[in-house]
Formats: C-alpha cells, sequence, structure tokens
C-alpha cells in the first residue's frame, strides 16, 4: 500500500492528551500487523527540549542518540516498544536555526526567506525523513490557533496535499467540560476549535473528545459535535478518564477499529490481548503491597518524573503487587518520611536546592539496609553520603560548590563551562562494564550493558578508599575504567545506583531489571 499519514492535533487546551491518542492508534496498527514510525513536532522557539523547565513542560526524555525531547517520545517507545531518534522529534527552534544558517551560507540564491514556503519546507522535509513505517503518526503540539503553530498546521494541510489526502487522515482531540452548576457537558469550546482548525483548511476525519470523570458521556455529546464540525459519526471517539492509560488502546479500537482498517486496507483483526492483560494488571487488586519513596524537589507536577513512575508501576505489576507511590520533599525530608516507605528512589536533577535531602536519604538507607534506587544524581548523592560516612566530612559535588579536595564529584573533562548550555552533556546510549559476580551484574544477568545517559559530573575516582569505607562499591565502569557507571553496597538487601537513566529503556511488557530488582527486594519484608 501506499505510506499513510497520520496526523494528530489538539483543540481547547494543551495537556488533553494527544500523545497518548497518537501512541494508542499506533498501537493498534502495531497489533494488525503494520510498521508503525512517529513522530513530535513541538512549535516552541526552542532548539530541544534540555533547557525547558521540568516543573511546567514534566520530564525531558532522551533517546538513545542523546535528543533531549518532549515527554510525549516516551509515551511512544513505551507504547510501541521502539528505540527512537532525533529525527523523530522536530522543534521550530532547531528548523530556523538551520533555515538561517542556510540564508547566511547563501543557499537560497537571494530569495526572500519566509515562513511560507521555506519553513513549510523544511517541516515537510523533517516529517517525510522521519516516516519509516508503512503509516508514519505525527502529532503537533501545542493547540490549533496558537501563533508559533500556524506553520506547522499549514505544512501539514500542503503536505496532505503533496502525497494525496486519501493517504492521510486527520485525528483532533478537543476537550469538552462538564459544568457542575448546570449539570451538563459544554460542547462549545470544541466547536470553536473545529472550526478553527477548518479555517486554516484542514477537515479533520476523527475527533477524539476527552472528558473528566470515568463516565461516558452521552451520545447525543458526539452527535452534537458530528453535526457542527461535518465529521461522520463514526469518526467521533468519546475518551473519558479510564483507569490506566494502557486501556486507551483499546477504546481506540472499539470505536475506530473500522475506520482505521478502511484507512489502511487492513481488515486483519488486531491482537491486543497484551494490552487487555496489561489493563487487567493495573486495575487488579494484590494482596501484596509495596510503598515506594520519590525523594525529589519538584513535587507538584508528577509528570517531570513519568518515566520513572512507569518503570515503577511495570515492575510492581509483573511482581504481582500494588504499589503506591510516596512523593518526599527533598528539601524537608525527614527520618520519619523515609522509614515510613519499604524502598527509596532519588531520581535525576540539577541545582543544590533539596540536595541535602537527597544525600540524607541515601545516608538513612546505607545505615539502616533500606532498598534504594539511585538514578544519575541519585548516584552521586550516594557516593556523597558514602564518602561523609568514610571520613570526608565535607564531601561534595563541584556542582554544589565542593571545597577543594572534597570534590567526590566532579566535572568531566571537557564540560568545564558549559554548565548552562544545552545539548552538551553525555548525552544517550553509553555502554559499560559490570563487575563479575557483583549484583547489578546478577540483576541483568551479563556483564556489557548499554544505557542512557543525561549529565556532566561524574564520581572522582581518588575518593574511591572513602567511599568504600562509607560502605558503597564500584560494581560498574565506563569499557576504559575512567568513568563511573554503578555502585552499590555489598551484604545490603538492595543498594543500587547508576550514573544512566535506566527509566528510559524500561517498558510496560518488560520491566527495566533495576526497577524490578528494587520491587522484589522491597518487597521481601
Amino acid at each position: 500500500m501506499a505510506k499513510k499519514y497520520i496526523f494528530v492535533t489538539g483543540g481547547v487546551l494543551s495537556g488533553v492528551g494527544k500523545g497518548i491518542t497518537a501512541a494508542s492508534i499506533g498501537a493498534v496498527l502495531q497489533a494488525k500487523g503494520i510498521a508503525v514510525s512517529v513522530q513530535k513536532c513541538d512549535p516552541y522557539l526552542n532548539v530541544d527540549a534540555g533547557l525547558l523547565n521540568p516543573k511546567e513542560h514534566g520530564e525531558c526524555f532522551v533517546t538513545k542518540d542523546g535528543a533531549e525531547t518532549d515527554l510525549d517520545l516516551g509515551h511512544y517507545e513505551r507504547f510501541l516498544d521502539l528505540e527512537l531518534t532525533r529525527k523523530n522529534t522536530t522543534l521550530s527552534g532547531r528548523l530556523l536555526r538551520d533555515l538561517i544558517a542556510d540564508e547566511r551560507a547563501g543557499k537560497f540564491g537571494g530569495q526572500t526567506v519566509q515562513m511560507v514556503p521555506h519553513l513549510t519546507n523544511s517541516i515537510k522535509a523533517a516529517i517525510r525523513e522521519a516516516a519509516e513505517g508503512d503509516v508514519h503518526i505525527v502529532e503537533i503540539g501545542g493547540t490549533v490557533g496558537d501563533y508559533e503553530g500556524l506553520s506547522f498546521i499549514e505544512a501539514i494541510r500542503g503536505f496532505a496535499l503533496d502525497v494525496g489526502r486519501e493517504n492521510c487522515l486527520f485525528v483532533h482531540v478537543v476537550y469538552v467540560p462538564f459544568l457542575e452548576a448546570s449539570h451538563e457537558y459544554k460542547t462549545k469550546p470544541a466547536q470553536n476549535a473545529l472550526a478553527d482548525l477548518r479555517g486554516f483548511g484542514i477537515m479533520p476525519d476523527v475527533v477524539a473528545v476527552r472528558t473528566e470523570g470515568h463516565d461516558k458521556p452521552p451520545r447525543s455529546i458526539g452527535e452534537k459535535i458530528a453535526i457542527s464540525s461535518g465529521v461522520r459519526q463514526e469518526g467521533i471517539i468519546m475518551m473519558p478518564n479510564v483507569d490506566t492509560v494502557y486501556e486507551v488502546p483499546l477504546t481506540v479500537y472499539r470505536d475506530l477499529g473500522k475506520l482505521l482498517g478502511e484507512f489502511t486496507d487492513n481488515s486483519v483483526e488486531p491482537n491486543l490481548q497484551r494490552w487487555k492483560r496489561l489493563a487487567q494488571r493495573d486495575t487488579t487488586e494484590y494482596a501484596k503491597r509495596v510503598t515506594v519513596g520519590l525523594v525529589a524537589k519538584y513535587i507538584d507536577n508528577s509528570d517531570t518524573y513519568l518515566s520513572v513512575t512507569e518503570a515503577l508501576k511495570s515492575a510492581a505489576w509483573a511482581n504481582k503487587s500494588e504499589i503506591s507511590i510516596k512523593w518526599i520533599n527533598a528539601e524537608t525530608a525527614s527520618e520519619a518520611d523515609l522509614a515510613s516507605v519499604d524502598a527509596i528512589v532519588v531520581p535525576g536533577g540539577f541545582g543544590t536546592r533539596g540536595v541535602e535531602g537527597k544525600i540524607k536519604a541515601a545516608e538513612y538507607c546505607i545505615k539502616n539496609n533500606k532498598p534504594y534506587l539511585g538514578i544519575c544524581l541519585g548516584l552521586q548523592v550516594a557516593v556523597i553520603a558514602a564518602a561523609r560516612l568514610g571520613g570526608v566530612a565535607n564531601a561534595n559535588s563541584e556542582e554544589f560548590g565542593a571545597e577543594p579536595g572534597a570534590d567526590v564529584v566532579y566535572i568531566m573533562d571537557g564540560q568545564q563551562g558549559k554548565q548552562s548550555t544545552g545539548g552538551t552533556m553525555r548525552l544517550g546510549d553509553y555502554p559499560a562494564v559490570l563487575k563479575s559476580g557483583s549484583l547489578v551484574a546478577k540483576i541483568y544477568g551479563k556483564t556489557e550493558v548499554i544505557e542512557r545517559h543525561r549529565h556532566r559530573y561524574e564520581v572522582n575516582q581518588d575518593f574511591v578508599q572513602a567511599i568504600e569505607r562509607g560502605g558503597l562499591v564500584i560494581s560498574g565502569t565506563s569499557p576504559n575504567g575512567q568513568l563511573v557507571e554503578f555502585i552499590e553496597a555489598p551484604h545490603h538487601r538492595y543498594f543500587v545506583a547508576t550514573q544512566a537513566h535506566p527509566e528510559f529503556k524500561s517498558r510496560p511488557f518488560r520491566p527495566h531489571p533495576l526497577f524490578d530488582g528494587l520491587i522484589r527486594a522491597s518487597l521481601t519484608k
């Protein structure tokens, strides 16, 4: 068949679930045996997501080739079990930077460089480059009508003309609020959002209607949107809140299965058994229960640590256990907070705020045989805690103003002076060699692993003796032995930390070994 394209846009407000919708459509198509590729286009005038505030935008997801991206790429990887690259994420800033560089190099031969057609052509080229599957799914970030997003809407409108409208499916995700005062759903914002999209020359084929609450809205809501928008009734999908996002592929197939089959000319019944099992796992009440404390400083927005929490849930489901994630404010963490949970996770992060609370958490786990998983900064605070226990009372990191002779963690060679710049850290997949017989080697079942990274500071191996006196040993390094990749506490129930970000490689059907090991240890009281 001809290559097909599915474009997912959003209306009314951002954060309505475009990423989950796009990923779920892809999951249904995969279950029909169709090769799928996926891409996120963000209109932000940023080059990448590396410097975006995680409190506002959620976590920065890192691809295997080191692209710092929006968290929706994490949804894509988890739902579709793909390993994406920088071509699967496109931001306005990067395209504009490259356009200006080409103009300065004289590549336009004196033409007036404009949003249309030059920027729109760049967007089209980025879509073509990323389109590897039989069906390529493109999510446009933000909300239709945003000034910065107009070029992307114009680009996909023109793209449909280039490849044939019959080869493109436009999905528009809208929000329908429920007014408690009058006890009714109000479709006017969705109608206006659809009118905006039509005004830009795009008639959607599918409207996904997001609503609050778990009850399915009355059928009249879909009928009203269909009449006002001109979208046929079978193209309206109602998407109320669900107990787990992993139910959404089942909803998509239930409501859009026929339409997707017609669009792809594929009548194969999708095998969605694993999604049914996964949804059942998440909604099953297990007898076993574990409470994990997440010691963090961004506790107002759970999306900041989305991959970590999803990795914990996957590991708990695999061990037939309920899991409660307790948010512990790193700035105010007390021993009572740390004692109240079965295990501790210290995730990655930057900056001095809350770091002493994270060091306290690592020290508490060393002393009290409490299961601990440290991720990136979680490894660094662990070695600081161990060095302090081992006699270096003022041990610290250069990032946090360590005094000379106490820099247990220091900046990597070549990273000096780049602390405030984006895209310059150690990013993406790097190999590590694990010490034979170590706990991490047993957890992975091998001595050579590859994990994703996002950091600028490293363990100073001049302090190995002090770290070992404090109770930790180095159990994994870079192949040349210069960089510390894993540490652990011998004879401890489970104290493991890695300089990498293993959460990025965890999958709902296949939990990451380090998270699985943490849950197993936590369940062994």
